[in-house]
């Protein structure tokens, strides 16, 4: 059965030295997600599956880039890309469950269409923010790199995607470190309704490649023939020659974003123009002009692929709905940590707690040879605070690597390098500079793990906290944003013995973890620190003091702020409880104290509303109401972006406040 009756060829095909059987090859790799696409449309109308984005005429795209390259190498695919996983020959049924919420997709009914991967077949899942993609193909391509494995990936996304500045970023780091990565930029016409001269105002998107440095091609995305001529032989220089490449593909999207949406907006003569170079239906009639295919061989084809179709839809739709579990639900947002506990030695040094951070990265470094530092700054400087200042003459520059300013692509980076097997550390210069690593960080990292069980191996270290005249932009403590977050860690040392020994954990554990390290304590902090490697559990909070007065629950500088309090208070018998950790909680010290004292203070350095304060307190009155003999009382910096004159900084912070608050309470 033919795709079309028209015997018109539209392209100047050329099949160099392809055998028969491979442009047989190709063409049924384009028939298939042509005829899954076709059904699809059919069960979409029925109401049997919720949603489809189309890739119809854009079948080309897809067959090429895959076939070019090795099954263990990795795709970044988008919506429109059926014909990444129909090449890569991913069982059908497992396509059908995914689509349907099933058990045996990929992401267990959490997220829909092609929103996953798989480590099986080397295809790396899609968020729908769309730009950190190319980031994490960096950071596969980093890992190929460091391996040296002559590894090439390809990461799509469509014209209005490259609009993002993530697209930005990850195309500028690519082109710095010369990393082996196809950027396929799929120019369809429309981002969603809105035409390609509302998007960008040069003529191609390649044209870019210029600026960003690196070589860039434009392709008739329609010609299946040149797409993988073409790629075919850049893919084999790439492999000699590691260095990113720009492409464009000159393509139309025949049907609508997505079903609902339709085509209203497009011209009718601008359809009836890309219908007829229609990628399957001419490359069709272009293998039956050279005889090498038939009529016959059409239809067999077809036959096939239609009850390969069918048998794996039955086995999708008999599979059961399923059945919520909460327990499981809550045990798949982390990938399991068995902690081992490496035990500290007797002989100890007097370090500050900048010394054993540094301390502990190096003994990390030592101990696990994938691990990568990547930050702005940190190899010959030594990073601003001069944590890794020595590090590029201990473990090299592949290892300890500088990063343009996107901390967007280096957060994306780092995943991308724990999914082809390393370990991260990425150092975010001040905390407050999360904002613009932000997406990632909370839609990425987060979620990939409950998404489609994929690990995110990535510490982010976050200097942060107020305390030295920095202002507004470099003295924020903004652990609230991540505590919100499930899929992240959080952890808030106030000691150098708690710092060494959660940083080896943080980066032993292959989840991702936020670990804020408040700078005025960097240098005014001391402590006697066991020399070799230890670790220290994620969640348990430490008992800094006891007594049956008052719990005073705090973190970070909060703690030394209540330790001077208590030594001019020295008849108050209180509770001290450092929670070291803010993600897992430590909620079982934090009960026991309570119900012993009846009394709470909670001290944070963040602003009140939102912050760790307000849940502990909630989950204080839910839990241990009975044992409350007065209000919980919360402590925090005044409601206002954090001032630079020392003046107005010393009334922003809760420092001064928090004695006569706690005198209150005790005498309540």
């Amino acid at each position: 059965m033919k795709t079309q009756t028209t015997t018109a060829i539209n392209f100047n095909y050329n099949r160099a030295s392809l055998d028969d059987a491979k442009l047989r090859s190709l063409y049924r790799a384009m028939l298939k997600p042509r005829i899954i696409e076709e059904k699809m449309l059919i069960l979409l109308r029925q109401g049997k599956v919720s949603k489809w984005f189309s890739g119809i005429g854009q079948e080309a795209i897809s067959v090429g880039v895959t076939s070019v390259l090795e099954k263990d190498e990795y795709i970044l695919p988008m919506h429109r890309n059926l014909a990444v996983f129909t090449t890569r020959e991913i069982p059908l049924f497992r396509l059908f469950s995914q689509w349907q919420g099933k058990a045996n997709g990929f992401t267990k009914g959490r997220d829909r269409s092609f929103h996953f991967g798989t480590q099986e077949f080397h295809i790396i899942g899609m968020i729908s923010h769309l730009g950190p993609q190319f980031g994490v193909a960096d950071g596969i391509a980093l890992a190929n790199k460091l391996k040296g494995n002559n590894k090439v990936c390809a990461v799509f996304t469509g014209e209005g995607g490259t609009s993002e500045g993530d697209i930005h970023e990850a195309l500028n780091v690519a082109s710095v470190w010369q990393l082996p990565v196809l950027f396929c930029v799929e120019n369809n016409g429309y981002g969603l309704s809105t035409p390609t001269n509302e998007q960008y105002n040069c003529e191609n998107i390649a044209d870019r490649g210029k600026g960003y440095g690196m070589e860039s091609h434009i392709i008739d995305g329609n010609n299946i023939l040149e797409v993988y001529t073409k790629l075919n032989d850049l893919v084999e220089s790439m492999r000699k020659n590691p260095r990113p490449v720009l492409l464009e593909f000159k393509t139309f999207r025949m049907r609508g974003h997505e079903e609902a949406s339709g085509t209203k907006y497009v011209p009718q003569e601008l359809m009836d123009e890309w219908a007829e170079k229609d990628p399957l239906s001419n490359f069709e009639n272009y293998l039956l002009s050279e005889k090498v295919l038939s009529e016959k061989i059409i239809e067999e084809y077809t036959a096939e692929i239609k009850q390969e179709i069918d048998e794996n839809l039955d086995l999708a739709f008999s599979e059961p709905m399923i059945e919520p579990n909460e327990t499981i639900e809550l045990n798949d947002v982390f990938q399991e940590f068995e902690y081992k506990e490496v035990t500290e030695n007797k002989e100890t040094a007097e370090l500050r707690l900048i010394d054993s951070i540094s301390e502990g990265l190096k003994q990390s470094m030592e101990r696990h040879d994938n691990l990568i530092i990547m930050g702005q700054d940190v190899a010959e400087y030594g990073g601003v605070f001069k944590i890794t200042e020595g590090f590029v003459e201990a473990f090299g520059k592949e290892r300890i690597r500088n990063t343009p300013i996107c901390e967007s692509a280096i957060v994306s980076a780092a995943m991308g390098l724990s999914i082809n097997g390393f370990k991260a550390v990425m150092e975010m210069q001040f905390a407050d500079f999360a904002t613009s690593g932000f997406n990632p960080i909370v839609n990425y990292l987060a979620k990939s793990h409950y998404r489609w069980n994929e690990k995110a191996d990535v510490v982010i270290r976050m200097p942060c906290g107020a305390g030295v005249a920095a202002g507004p932009f470099h003295s924020q403590t903004n652990e609230a944003w991540f505590t919100h977050t499930p899929g992240l860690k959080v952890v808030y040392p106030a000691f150098p013995y708690d710092a060494k020994g959660l940083l080896a954990t943080a980066i032993e554990d292959p989840n991702p973890v936020l670990f804020f390290e408040h700078k005025a304590l960097y240098r005014s902090i001391r402590q006697e620190v066991p020399t070799d490697y230890f670790t220290i559990p994620l969640g348990k909070a430490a008992i800094l003091r006891e007594g049956e007065a008052v719990t005073i629950i705090t973190y970070g500088a909060g703690v030394h702020w209540a330790l001077e309090t208590l030594n001019e208070l020295s008849d108050v018998a209180a509770d001290l409880i450092d929670l070291r950790t803010l993600a897992p909680l430590d909620t079982e010290a934090i009960y026991a104290s309570v119900q012993k004292t009846g009394k709470v203070i909670i001290l944070q350095e963040d602003s009140m509303f939102g912050g760790m304060a307000s849940d502990i307190s909630a989950l204080i009155s839910e839990n241990c109401f009975e044992s409350l003999d007065a209000p919980i009382k919360r402590v925090a910096s005044l409601e206002t972006p954090i001032p630079f004159a020392a003046q107005l900084e010393a009334q922003y912070l809760p420092k001064n406040k928090f004695k006569q608050a706690l005198l209150d309470l005790i005498a309540y």
